[in-house]
């Protein structure tokens, strides 16, 4: 398969102090089947959706005490210089480019408003079999407490266009603070991350972070079935042009989406150039 194009998400994992659990969960909600855990690198575990790569689960390093949460990956033909970029935008290195066998190298960041990302520069493993298909990835969000932190971060480091989302028709003073970045081109299909400024009705001590959406046949199933198992329902579900989503989270904390992208209501919003 083709390589993703630098800044486009390509891999999405999560770390669960019981992975076990974590694999119930997901088999049920997205329909994931699992691969051997590999003990080499720390029982990395491989989801499958109808045989392709879509995701992993892992268990937390010996000693580390780290919630739960699910981690974006960013493409990058070259991890060292993604790194330095990184740094002189104002960026935080939390993990420093790390080769993880013949797989490719790894560093995590966090940009300057708080949320924690991954890049990915491939080796043998190249990112998503699949996206865009229910039981896959499907889109992502910065949700960011200081908005303009974040638009000057990402364009830096990554070869990101930036459009705006314009206020409807009859403007309303709380209209959200949404903007795309978007690659090799300025057309609204050439998005590939959105980021979403946190306003007053996010709880105080929900910091800057990464929303990660996986497709669904069923946004209402997908959110009666995570209840089920004892997770949360944050949000929706929604209608919306892009499809109807809700933000959930597992039952060990860790938040994502779901979002049925067949079901569309709604006329599209209109981009400018940011």
């Amino acid at each position: 398969m083709a390589e993703f194009p630098e800044g486009a998400p390509c891999w999405a994992d999560a770390m669960f102090t019981d992975v076990e659990a974590a694999k119930t969960f997901y088999a049920d909600v997205l329909g994931w089947t699992f691969g051997e855990s590999s003990s080499e690198y720390g029982n990395y575990t491989q989801a499958y959706s109808d045989g392709k790569a879509v995701a992993a689960v892992v268990p937390p390093m010996p000693g580390a005490d780290a919630p739960s949460q699910w981690c974006l990956y960013l493409a990058s033909p070259d991890a060292a210089a993604t790194a330095e970029k990184v740094k002189a935008a104002g960026g935080e290195l939390l993990m420093e480019p790390m080769q993880v066998g013949t797989f490719g190298t790894m560093l995590l960041a966090k940009e300057p408003s708080g949320a924690v990302f991954g890049v990915w520069q491939p080796g043998e493993h190249k990112g998503f079999e699949k996206t865009g298909e229910p039981g896959s990835y499907a889109w992502a969000e910065v949700f960011s407490r200081e908005p303009e932190k974040a638009d000057g971060f990402l364009p830096k480091v990554f070869p990101y266009g930036v459009q705006r989302m314009e206020p409807g028709e009859d403007p309303d003073p709380g209209d959200m603070d949404f903007k795309l970045f978007t690659l090799g081109g300025s057309e609204p299909d050439h998005a590939v991350l959105g980021r979403m400024g946190m306003g007053e009705d996010f709880p105080p001590e929900i910091p800057s972070y990464v929303q990660v959406y996986f497709a669904v046949p069923d946004c209402d199933e997908a959110v009666a079935k995570t209840r089920k198992h004892g997770g949360r329902l944050y949000f929706g579900p929604m209608d919306s042009p892009f499809g109807r989503f809700a933000a959930v989270a597992d039952p060990q904390g860790a938040a994502f989406a779901v979002i049925d992208l067949t079901t569309t209501v709604g006329e599209m919003p209109r981009l400018s150039d940011a």
